[in-house]
């Protein structure tokens, strides 16, 4: 079975990937390189993926993917983008972002709290080659949290397509329609077209 380094210590996106793939086995650059760890200096979701892919790549010696994702909201002019996961500082937690997200929003209506949730997935191999994937959900910000599942700002983004938050869909109904599920689907056919 083919294995791929995740160029990531967030145990979320591990679990997340690890049910996602179904074209090899995914193992985190920490069980290889314990406290390996990269700065984020891209300016778009790719260019971030791509850098600690390639940083995994050459610190390891073998295939890595890495993710880089973004939340992007209408009414903020996109953002917060590519600082998405640390909209509210470096070391925040994800209460500290979608409380950041809910008062940016505040007193905004149903239409101008319109946002996306995109997934770019950076594959590198060994030898340098590179391929990158993307997918992306529509959906809209809640006046609040709801639900209990996921992580990350699944509490506050209503996906149009299962109407609930991804904090109140299964496993499963979210691997369904997810942008990161979307990503992967594109990574597991190029995967399966590859010798």
């Amino acid at each position: 079975m083919r294995e791929m380094v995740l160029a990531s210590a967030n145990k979320d996106k591990l679990k997340e990937l690890k049910e996602l793939i179904n074209q090899g086995k995914i193992i985190a650059i920490g069980e290889i390189i314990p406290g390996w760890d990269i700065e984020e200096t891209g300016l778009t979701l790719e260019a971030n993926a791509l850098l600690k892919a390639r940083a995994a790549a050459t610190a390891t010696k073998r295939t890595a993917i890495a993710d880089d994702t973004g939340l992007f909201v209408w009414a903020l002019g996109d953002a917060p983008g590519v600082y998405t996961a640390r909209y509210a500082g470096e070391s925040c937690s994800y209460r500290d972002n979608t409380k950041k997200l809910l008062n940016a929003l505040n007193g905004e209506r149903n239409s101008n709290r319109r946002a996306s949730f995109q997934t770019v997935i950076a594959l590198v191999t060994a030898r340098g080659e590179e391929h990158v994937f993307l997918g992306s959900v529509e959906g809209r910000i809640t006046e609040g949290h709801s639900g209990r599942e996921g992580f990350g700002y699944d509490p506050v983004f209503f996906s149009t397509e299962l109407n609930k938050t991804f904090a109140e869909c299964t496993i499963e109904e979210k691997n369904r329609v997810s942008h990161r599920a979307r990503a992967m689907h594109k990574l597991n056919e190029f995967l399966r077209s590859r010798p």
